[in-house]
């Protein structure tokens, strides 16, 4: 398990370690590596409103990455491999992961599947090819006959972890029950490995989507409207009932697009958002607004959460009414984060550079539209009927 961190800890690891592997972490901190190697197992605990549930996960040790030896040695001798390091990381652990694959290759190993819990785009398609710019030609065509990499789609919500969380065991990671990990299945090299829980999937790409679009967008959304109510955290807002009624509606938007892109059922969708929505009230996982709002202008992308899932919606015939609010709450954090004054020439200047949606787009007029309700202090209740009205009107009523 690359990475001991709070997904590397608080998920994968676990579920290696509840499949009946041996799991060794390899990560750079020293109170990781020192901690999991003295004590052979470390403790998570599943928080919720109903009570706490603690798990004690065995049989685990770790190595040092800065160890070169040590590491590559792991990975060469491993029976399935995963990374959750972040994506600025990765870069920084290819040279390990290059010495690990040509040891296994020189041993004639089977091959290796590496799960790739990244919050980056085609992940798999980044770690390639930072991967293959340090292979020769011959190595190229090893690596593509015998190494998976394979995308996951992590649901689970693990929030920073507090010294309240930690509770006096550094080594202790708080995360909600949910624990499904989809991967996708079609990236498999030989067997799927037996792993907990794990939802090998084809085509994988739905949910990619699914996750970006309905649970990225709603939590972001959440916490946009948060951010206006000054609220601090997210339970805090998703009780708020405006703020409720706002991203589920949002989510809905996202789901019948998905449902038409993908030709999936969408009662199925439905009852994920009603279980997300539901994940979102866990007042005991303490996730701020600032938190999961951070980063703004990424998550206003012309591919990620907010403008991703409504340039689909749009395609697909479905008007982003909802969507476009949350994406104008964001904006308005957006400016506030960069210092520049509140005014809708500064806003339409912002979403254009970072989205890259011309000016008279209709989701750039819709996004805007809002905004200019925000600025000028309507409520959410006025701006739910605003989106209402919207929806009612639909794509041509705005174009």
């Amino acid at each position: 398990m690359y990475g001991g961190g709070n997904i590397g800890r608080g998920f994968i690891g676990a579920l290696f370690s509840g499949s009946g592997y041996d799991v060794t972490f390899i990560d750079v901190a020293p109170a990781v590596v020192d901690g999991l190697r003295k004590e052979g197992c470390y403790p998570v605990r599943i928080v919720s409103d109903e009570g706490n549930e603690d798990i004690l996960v065995k049989n685990v040790t770790a190595v040092d990455g800065n160890d070169t030896d040590a590491a590559s040695d792991a990975i060469a001798s491993c029976d399935i491999m995963a990374t959750a390091v972040g994506a600025r990381i990765l870069k920084y652990i290819v040279p390990n992961i290059v010495a690990g694959l040509r040891k296994r290759w020189a041993a004639g190993s089977p091959p290796l599947n590496i799960i790739i819990c990244e919050n980056v785009n085609d992940a798999n398609k980044v770690v390639e090819s930072l991967i293959k710019e340090q292979l020769d030609e011959e190595e190229k065509l090893v690596f593509d006959r015998t190494v998976g990499l394979v995308e996951a789609s992590i649901g689970r919500m693990v929030p920073v972890q507090t010294e309240e969380m930690k509770d006096g065991n550094p080594l202790r990671v708080c995360v909600e029950r949910y624990g499904f990990l989809p991967v996708d299945k079609a990236a498999f090299k030989g067997g799927i490995p037996p792993v907990k829980d794990m939802v090998p999937y084809e085509p994988f790409d739905f949910f990619v989507k699914r996750k970006l679009f309905i649970h990225n967008m709603g939590h972001a959304t959440t916490a946009y409207l948060g951010y206006l109510k000054g609220y601090r955290f997210i339970y805090e807002a998703i009780d708020d009932s405006e703020i409720r009624i706002i991203t589920q509606n949002a989510m809905l938007e996202s789901a019948r697009a998905l449902s038409k892109h993908y030709g999936t059922d969408l009662g199925s969708i439905q009852l994920h958002i009603t279980d997300l929505l539901g994940r979102f009230s866990n007042s005991v996982l303490r996730d701020t607004c600032e938190r999961v709002g951070a980063d703004p202008a990424r998550k206003l992308g012309p591919a990620d959460r907010l403008i991703g899932s409504s340039i689909m919606a749009m395609e697909e015939g479905v008007t982003p009414a909802f969507i476009a609010l949350g994406a104008a709450a964001g904006l308005k954090r957006l400016l506030d984060e960069k210092g520049t004054c509140q005014a809708l020439g500064e806003a339409s200047k912002a979403l254009a550079e970072i989205s890259g949606l011309p000016e008279d787009n209709p989701l750039s007029k819709m996004v805007l539209g809002y905004y200019s309700e925000i600025i000028e202090g309507r409520t959410l209740s006025q701006l739910r009927r605003s989106a209402d009205r919207t929806k009612t009107m639909g794509l041509k009523g705005i174009i």
